[in-house]
């Protein structure tokens, strides 16, 4: 029998979808963390798995982000599978010493004996004032340690996938969620799926420029391709969606091929995840190949509460689509396409914090 045609679902309800496929499939899977039985759910994403389930299998915990991660490590180890939901990915950096020196290193320590089976959820993003504190993207952190995979996925079909993959992986995986993204919508199978580590996905085809987007900068690089191709410049977009494991393969050879190629990073770019896809194409391409490189991420300050500082922050269409017209076509003219035309959908559909 064939599988239903997908539906359209939001981000959030995919993210929820999975993680309700999941515990309905194996009674070993559980959800806590801060406010996840919350009536607002974390934004939606743990809405109805309280009734569902029950408060022994979703459950808030006390705000103490390193004695309850350390309680979701033991619960892996003996067998469970938690979804450690931390809401924002700064607090992450309040249980560094248990992801860091215990989850990540066990299955090496004990010579493959222990595993541990943890997703950690944690969002990051712009808009209303999250500042300094709680907008910071601090993958390039996690992807530095082995024994952790890391994945950011930039729309609804890929974080469900994705989801479903890291609850059935036995290792530890830090799961990057963009705020902005949660009302973004696409098609969405019914029945489970994974998209599992190293895979990528190619999303626009060119000829001229390559163009890597981490997290929601995927989709800020596809609508950057759109105003692209109407001053004729074509850009293949590439969203490598896991970044730990990462599936360099694919970038190296669209960047062999247009000769060029842009990195933008949910991230800074000193130490970040930009440097490391950079080097790597670098090294495994060799000086023969001629590659143009340029590097987006967030400006080197901390991330500003001000809207109008904001739209000098962070990478968005216009500014993407300016910077890869001056890779491409570096004796014309600066081109940057107006304000208006860069706006995207979900930027104005956004409504505030949870």
């Amino acid at each position: 029998m064939s599988s239903p045609e997908p539906r359209v679902l939001r981000y959030v309800d995919a993210l929820r979808e999975a993680v309700d496929q999941e515990m309905e499939r194996d009674p070993s899977v559980f959800v806590f963390g801060l406010d996840v039985d919350d009536h607002k759910s974390i934004q939606g994403s743990t809405a109805g798995l309280l009734a569902r389930y029950g408060a022994d299998r979703v459950f808030t915990t006390p705000l103490s982000e390193d004695a309850m991660t350390g309680v979701a490590i033991g619960a892996a180890m003996a067998g469970l599978r938690p979804v450690h939901v931390h809401i924002r990915m700064d607090f992450l950096l309040l249980c560094m010493n248990q992801l860091v020196n215990i989850a990540a290193k066990a299955h090496y320590m004990w010579g493959g004996q222990v595993k541990v089976p943890l997703v950690v959820r944690s969002m990051i993003g712009k808009s209303w004032g999250q500042g300094a504190q709680h907008s910071q993207g601090l993958h390039g952190m996690f992807t530095h340690v082995p024994g952790l995979k890391v994945v950011a996925p930039s729309n609804a079909h890929d974080v469900k996938g994705c989801m479903i993959a890291a609850i059935r992986d036995d290792n530890p995986v830090v799961f990057m969620e963009h705020r902005l993204l949660y009302n973004t919508e696409s098609a969405v199978p019914a029945h489970p799926y994974t998209v599992g580590p190293g895979e990528s996905r190619v999303c626009t085809r060119g000829d001229d420029v390559t163009i890597v987007g981490i997290s929601n900068m995927a989709q800020e690089a596809i609508r950057a391709a759109e105003l692209l191709r109407e001053v004729g410049v074509t850009a293949e977009v590439i969203d490598p969606i896991w970044l730990m494991p990462l599936d360099i393969d694919t970038i190296l050879a669209s960047a062999r091929r247009t000769g060029r190629l842009l990195v933008i990073d949910n991230g800074w770019m000193a130490g970040g995840l930009s440097a490391e896809i950079v080097a790597a194409v670098a090294e495994a391409a060799g000086p023969s190949a001629g590659i143009k490189f340029a590097r987006m991420g967030f400006a080197p300050t901390p991330c500003p509460t001000s809207p109008w500082l904001e739209d000098h922050f962070y990478p968005n269409p216009g500014s993407i689509a300016a910077r890869a017209w001056a890779m491409v076509r570096p004796e014309r003219e600066r081109w940057v396409p107006s304000a208006e035309s860069a706006k995207l959908a979900y930027q104005v559909q956004f409504k505030g914090p949870f």
